[in-house]
């Protein structure tokens, strides 16, 4: 192992691999299939279990040109307004155009989408940001579900081998640098117990997202940016961690709640639903050409500033219209957690307030999945293709996972029958701990700071102030806290957010989901550019800028400007 680690005890048992993937979700499974199916030896790490990542909580579904009357030109252009400016092209254009095909290779592993019962087409919804219908939709609103249940069925049919409830720790490298596989931590009983390690030359990071930065969020408890801070610690580059989308509509239940909380599937609006405030104003009306249907940004921006107005905490969805047997067959996990809440949508008003969603930034990669390190790649929500920029299109996401995955596997199973993905043996670990770990109570006191200072509203001053608090946390304790998951964890959520801020400060403009109070205009001559970064050897942030919104090669030789630099 080389470069930064985190404090932990010495691998006590080790497996071997082709590739080991780490993450279960779409992205993840489906890199393990495809490279299973070309005979590689597969393993995948996960941190719950096999069924639990994040794919399973997403409500809304799969965006890809399949309707009648749409094409992948269309798909594009919604994907690059709601971008802000920032998408690479390139990647986009790889996205819609393989989406439909990749679509229809999930429904051949298994997934059962809603289709017409008298036709037997595919049905399909529209979400913010889309002037089509072209989301494939399973269960009404339990599309991730379905996938997760198709792909792990996938997975154990095919005998490929997991390792769960495993938290990754950091990446082993050989003297080349080049990947050689990870260090993990598996908890509790088992076939493994303890730090224990895969190598393999091929490492593939599809861990999910990290919105567990925040108080409160749609992410569940297990997406503590650990991907992100796994490639920072091993020298590679992250990439618009600032672009945060915080979804408009997670159900309000109650002040000061945090944690996990439910979602209201941008679904429900694409049905007909109304954003209203108290007194029953749809307030969306005339600020965008789509009113409640506007890209994510714009609504959760909207619905910010009308709780600015009125002094309230949260607004209203209102679908009564719906009637009880549409919401019952459209929307049946919606409609229950509303009801789990003492909320009956079908007779009354939703109240939502917009939470932390989606990172539209993670681990930079290029169109095949590699990040900057050799032999690392990455997908999902943990890496950053471009495909987002500055605001992701509803429904994209498990698009981006099943297009990425299957490249990936295309660049892993060439490179291992040509030879270039061959086993290197891991440098050892040096004689000096690692990276001092946090108390794992600092994990709510982040959530707090980040909430306060980088959520919804931004301006220098909260990013100032937030940069100081964690500046402060991550000064080495007196007494570091023990090595184990909790500690892990929130070192993890410590090295995600001081990169979320100090990308934040330096972007001064609003432009998609990263909104400066003090910096309102999107500023194109100055910040139509991304933000790329990484962790020095002192542990200080390095922060450069691209020329254009195009990403450059991930090659070493790349020579982004220096736009913007920081010693943090």
């Amino acid at each position: 192992m080389s470069g930064i680690r985190l404090h932990a005890p010495r691998p006590g048992w080790t497996d071997t691999a082709n590739v080991v993937v780490i993450g279960s979700g779409v992205a993840g499974l489906t890199v393990a299939l495809r490279c299973a199916a070309a005979g590689a030896q597969v393993t995948v790490v996960t941190k719950a279990r096999l069924d639990d990542g994040s794919t399973r909580w997403a409500q809304g579904g799969v965006a890809a040109a399949l309707g009648e009357g749409d094409t992948p030109a269309q798909h594009l252009d919604d994907t690059l307004v709601a971008g802000a400016g920032l998408c690479d092209e390139q990647a986009v254009r790889t996205l819609v155009t393989e989406g439909p095909a990749a679509v229809r290779r999930l429904i051949g592993t298994g997934a059962r989408f809603d289709t017409d019962a008298e036709t037997g087409e595919i049905l399909l919804g529209r979400e913010g940001g889309h002037h089509r219908r072209r989301i494939v939709h399973a269960g009404g609103d339990a599309t991730g579900a379905e996938i997760s249940r198709a792909l792990v069925a996938a997975v154990r049919a095919a005998g490929i081998h997991t390792i769960e409830h495993a938290l990754v720790l950091d990446l082993l490298k050989d003297a080349e640098g080049r990947a050689a596989g990870v260090s993990l931590h598996v908890m509790g009983e088992g076939q493994h117990d303890g730090v224990g390690a895969v190598r393999a030359p091929a490492v593939v990071l599809a861990t999910g997202g990290m919105g567990q930065v925040f108080s409160a969020t749609t992410n569940p408890a297990v997406s503590t940016g650990d991907g992100v801070a796994l490639a920072l610690r091993a020298g590679a580059e992250v990439s618009d961690l600032e672009f945060v989308q915080f979804h408009p509509t997670v159900l309000w239940v109650g002040p000061g709640a945090e944690g996990q909380l439910p979602l209201v599937s941008e679904a429900v609006r694409g049905e007909g639903a109304h954003l209203v405030d108290a007194d029953g104003h749809r307030f969306m009306v005339g600020q965008h050409e789509l009113a409640e249907l506007a890209p994510r940004d714009i609504v959760a921006k909207g619905i910010t500033r009308r709780m600015q107005e009125t002094g309230t905490e949260h607004m209203y969805l209102d679908a009564r219209h719906f009637g009880a047997e549409m919401w019952a067959k459209r929307f049946p996990t919606i409609l229950a957690a509303c009801r789990a809440h003492g909320i009956d949508p079908v007779t009354e008003p939703i109240p939502v307030a917009p939470a932390a969603h989606h990172a539209s930034g993670g681990v930079r990669t290029d169109l095949a999945g590699r990040s900057t390190v050799p032999g690392l790649y990455a997908c999902g929500e943990v890496a950053c293709t471009g495909v987002h920029g500055a605001n992701r299109l509803a429904s994209n996401s498990l698009l981006e996972g099943l297009v990425f995955a299957e490249r990936i596997a295309e660049d892993i199973t060439a490179g291992l029958a040509a030879g270039d993905l061959a086993p290197g043996e891991p440098v050892p670990a040096g004689a000096e701990p690692g990276e001092p770990l946090p108390a794992p109570e600092v994990r709510h006191t982040i959530q707090r700071i980040m909430t306060e200072g980088a959520g919804v509203l931004r301006s220098a001053e909260s990013l100032a102030t937030a940069a100081e608090r964690l500046a402060a946390i991550s000064r080495a304790p007196e007494k570091p806290a023990e090595p184990g998951t909790e500690s892990w964890e929130a070192a993890n959520l410590l090295l995600v957010a001081r990169v979320l801020v100090a990308a934040a400060r330096l972007r001064e403009e609003t432009r998609g989901s990263h909104w400066r109070e003090d910096r309102p205009e999107r500023d194109e001559e100055s910040w139509s550019r991304h933000l790329l970064v990484t962790l020095r050897p002192d542990r200080t942030l390095a922060i450069t800028g691209t020329d254009t919104p195009a990403f450059p090669p991930v090659t070493p030789s790349s020579s982004p400007s220096s736009i913007a630099r920081s010693s943090e």
